[in-house]
């Protein structure tokens, strides 16, 4: 009672913080403390202190015995004590018809397979719209397809794009920016200008770093499904637009709404769409192979020695001859291959030409046992005969479709050399059922009285062609 009658100002005062007990143990180690911080100032941001290294040299080599919360303690009021007026964080105004960009990583699972695909994220600060497409990579092409991909859903072009240190498109060390060609077309291309951050300013695109686990975890949760990539990027646009539907959290109006003024001040598309596509030169070695980016395609031996062009997609690889004619086309892979990536249809011809190769062949292991059966034990010329019926049927339709109709012929007792095969091909590859007829025994006249071979180790090989 006596304190508060002595008092003769009754005001509210501020709460100060009260000293929490245990400080004492850190009494003599405060300046040891303060000398290793100020020194951190002179060094690499990456290589300062943290609470938790200064609490380890403590016990090593100062022999402390407290424990790691008053250390904590000490670090954070000696950082707060000496922050510069100019330090912290700045809250920017965007203006519409900006965009950020920026990758994450997510799951999901491709056509029965779980694969980690990199999610390209796109958004608008002004309205806090936001897109997300996924790829196998984070390269130029990817971003510029993405990109591409949500001008046209958008029907607009940002003025500005705003990066970070992305290596696919460009990088920036100090005021120096280096971006790859075929961003600074895409750039030229769409009229549009992009600005990189500086690497430890991440606030300057807070904006997209949130979205991207935002996205991740409203649309990634739990894995999504799909049957190919490109069905899984239709089904995130239809999902993003349905996210704009929500109100946004400080102007409380829909996302979509505020979105219309990011739209109205973006740059009209231009008539044609932007191809991202980078072309190089390749000489194919004696077998008719190339290497991209640390993987073996194979165009063909007929190619050997020859001065191909290789155009590099997002998703796939097209080798072209001397005159820019396509050859084959490849899915693009993004992981290394310990094996030659080819097709069957590549290797058809030769084997025609030299039939003894069969047995040696990456193509034998990809029949199945009834047409590998009758390839092993055929004569040299009725073998030649029966590859190069399955090499012209796989050019009119498919190798699968020209193998299946060359099993289906064997089954039935029928020559699949014959002229048979071509129209069968047809029939299975455009989904109708060819009558059973009776068995046909004359096709085991193909079958030679030599020992079969034996199955040799296989490259990669993309069946589908």
């Amino acid at each position: 009672m006596a304190k508060y009658t002595r008092l003769e100002d009754f005001s509210p005062t501020p709460p100060t913080p009260a000293k929490r007990p245990g400080s004492k143990v850190l009494d003599g180690l405060d300046a040891i403390i303060d000398g290793w911080l100020e020194d951190d100032k002179t060094r690499p941001r990456k290589q300062r202190h943290t609470s938790k290294r200064v609490f380890d040299r403590l016990v090593a080599e100062y022999g402390y015995t407290g424990s790691y919360s008053p250390v904590q303690r000490c670090i954070k009021a000696w950082r707060q004590a000496h922050r510069l007026p100019g330090d912290g964080y700045i809250e920017l105004a965007w203006h519409p018809g900006t965009a950020q960009v920026d990758f994450g990583q997510a799951d999901a699972v491709i056509d029965g397979q779980r694969v980690t695909l990199h999610i390209l994220v796109v958004t608008f600060p002004y309205s806090n719209m936001r897109f997300v497409q996924a790829y196998r990579g984070e390269t130029a092409e990817c971003v510029c397809h993405g990109l591409r991909t949500i001008f046209d859903h958008i029907g607009g072009v940002p003025r500005q794009l705003i990066f970070d240190n992305a290596t696919g498109v460009g990088r920036r060390t100090g005021d120096k920016v280096i971006e790859s060609k075929l961003f600074s077309a895409f750039k030229l291309h769409y009229r549009t200008s992009a600005r990189y951050c500086n690497p430890y300013s991440g606030n300057e695109k807070g904006n997209v770093e949130n979205a991207v686990g935002f996205l991740r975890r409203n649309l990634m949760v739990p894995e999504p499904v799909a049957v190919t990539l490109a069905g899984l990027n239709t089904t995130f646009l239809a999902q993003c637009q349905q996210l704009a539907l929500a109100p946004h959290w400080r102007k409380q109006q829909p996302i979509l709404e505020l979105f219309a003024a990011d739209v109205d001040a973006c740059l009209a598309l231009p008539g044609i769409g932007f191809d991202p596509v980078r072309y190089e030169t390749r000489k194919a070695d004696k077998t008719g192979t190339i290497t991209v980016e640390d993987n073996f395609y194979l165009a063909g031996p007929s190619f050997a020695g020859r001065l191909l062009t290789v155009a590099i997609r997002h998703d796939v690889i097209d080798i072209l001859d001397e005159h820019a004619r396509p050859v084959v086309t490849f899915p693009r892979s993004y992981d290394h291959q310990d094996q030659t990536i080819f097709t069957p249809t590549s290797l058809l011809p030769a084997l025609v030409a030299k039939p003894g190769a069969w047995g040696n062949s990456p193509v034998r292991a990809l029949m199945p046992d009834p047409v590998r059966d009758v390839l092993d034990a055929a004569a040299p010329t009725d073998r030649a005969r029966l590859l190069a019926g399955i090499d012209q049927a796989s050019t009119a339709t498919s190798f699968t479709s020209a193998v299946d109709a060359a099993e289906r012929l064997i089954s039935l007792g029928q020559d699949p050399a014959g002229p048979g095969l071509g129209m069968l091909a047809r029939r299975l590859a455009g989904g109708s059922q060819p009558v059973d007829t009776g068995v046909d025994l004359t096709v085991y006249d193909l079958v030679a009285r030599n020992t079969r071979t034996q199955p040799a180790r296989t490259p990669t090989a993309q069946v589908g062609a």
